[in-house]
């Protein structure tokens, strides 16, 4: 009967917040109406140009298909649906881009590996969590043993890295790099030294205030000239460098907005108990600045993820820039839709994911300092 009950309660709770926030008024009843029957409208027709009126990678023979040859565009112009067989022909490349198809494996293996190198961070009661962090810390040699080559395995230059795999590597690898940067930075904004504080202030305003195009094309042309002779990194490298810059900037920003929001009541506590300024600082100020600044900081790396479609200026290959290069041959012109929506729904996985783990760890931290 308790049981009963409580599912009465929980039922009139969202009956109730329901009617107050879609029909309390005749207005807010008249744009619920209007704006289901839009939904309905647009998803109905989405569903029927992606799903049931879609062409696959099967033609109605079960013949497996490598071009558009069997799509509706070339039977019924004008009424048809999705001709999914450009994403099934160059999946691959969507992927790996031009890696050579046989050493695939050793990007599979990389990916599969990397929820494993980033699961002791994002979880803090996970059973032998120790291992996990451990494995972290050596995934980077790992993965870059799988992806360049090495003893045993075919040298694979970066210039045929592309597709998911440049987008996931410029992504996590410039994230990565950017965290401990971005703290320092922020501490040193916050510094009483002069020097120190001088110039971070300084790398901060300039790297926010200048575009990340302009940052690619510098690292891209002028990297080379501050390394020493004979030392040329290739532009994966030169963009990784950019990228980590750009968005270890922004990050500082959000870290320091953090900081300032510690009460200088604490601050003092710690000084009167004899804390020196970095033990203040690691077991004090840093854990609250960065349960404080989780928002803004997932949101600048979501940014950066997106961002990372930039490359292609350069000359490398993400996962939007061999869409373009699919699209460019004439075999597949015009399935723009199909090309863009696959894109976009990758990236929203992502993103999303990074969204909802932001606000798992805002509600089991309590940012909000209640």
């Amino acid at each position: 009967m308790r049981s009963l009950a409580l599912n009465d309660l929980s039922h009139n709770k969202y009956y109730n917040w329901i009617v107050r926030n879609f029909f309390s008024t005749w207005l807010n009843t008249s744009l619920t109406i209007i704006a289901l029957i839009f939904l309905y409208k647009i998803g109905t027709f989405f569903l029927d140009w992606a799903i049931f009126s879609a062409d696959f990678k099967l033609n109605f023979q079960g013949q497996v298909i490598t071009d558009r040859t069997m799509c509706s565009k070339n039977i019924a112009p004008g009424e048809y649906g999705a001709c999914w067989t450009i994403i099934y022909a160059r999946f691959d490349q969507f992927m790996y881009g031009l890696y050579p198809a046989e050493e695939t494996w050793r990007v599979n293996l990389s990916f599969f590996l990397l929820p494993f190198a980033i699961i002791g961070f994002l979880f803090d009661k996970l059973p032998l969590r120790k291992y996990f962090i451990f494995f972290t810390f050596i995934y980077p040699f790992i993965a870059y043993f799988l992806l360049y080559g090495g003893p045993n395995l075919t040298i694979v230059e970066t210039n045929k890295w592309g597709g998911l795999l440049v987008t996931l590597f410029l992504g996590v690898t410039g994230i990565g790099l950017a965290f401990p940067l971005s703290i320092a930075l922020a501490l040193g904004r916050r510094s009483n030294m002069p020097i120190i504080k001088s110039i971070c202030v300084i790398f901060i305003e300039f790297i926010r205030g200048v575009p990340l195009i302009t940052l690619l094309f510098t690292a891209n042309v002028m990297l080379p000239l501050f390394l020493p002779e004979g030392v040329n990194p290739d532009n994966l490298l030169r963009a990784l460098v950019a990228v980590t810059l750009f968005q270890s900037a922004y990050m500082a920003e959000a870290i320091r907005g953090g900081l300032q929001a510690i009460p200088r009541g604490q601050i003092e506590a710690a000084q009167s108990l004899g804390l020196t300024y970095w033990q203040t600082t690691r077991k004090i100020v840093l854990p609250q600045a960065l349960k404080i600044a989780i928002p803004p900081i997932v949101n600048t790396c979501i940014g950066l993820f997106k961002d990372t479609s930039l490359v292609l200026i350069i000359g490398l290959f993400d996962l939007l820039g061999i869409g373009k290069a699919a699209l460019a041959d004439m075999t597949w012109t015009k399935l723009y839709y199909e090309v863009y929506v696959f894109i976009a729904l990758v990236f929203f996985i992502f993103c999303f994911g990074m969204s909802r783990y932001s606000l798992y760890l805002e509600k089991k931290l309590k940012t909000d300092n209640s």
